[in-house]
């Protein structure tokens, strides 16, 4: 296992974490061992293009107004 150092840490973050631990009933390193886990393990959203592409999916191809465009 590694051991990692984060420096200059604000004080109310770390009074959060603090919190936070206690209430999952973790330790601090425990909690940040579980936070950095969630955030990692989470699937990637691609690029922009790729969330470009899946925001217009539904779409299909059907034609979309242009809201500058009068008519």
């Amino acid at each position: 296992m590694s051991t990692l150092t984060v420096r200059n840490l604000d004080d109310e973050l770390k009074q959060r974490l603090r919190l936070e631990a206690a209430r999952h009933g973790y330790s601090m390193e425990e909690e940040v061992r579980q936070i950095l886990r969630r955030a990692l393990d989470r699937p990637s959203e691609g690029g922009l293009g790729s969330r470009i592409r899946n925001r217009f999916a539904a779409y299909d191809g059907e034609e979309l107004m242009n809201p500058w465009e009068q008519g």
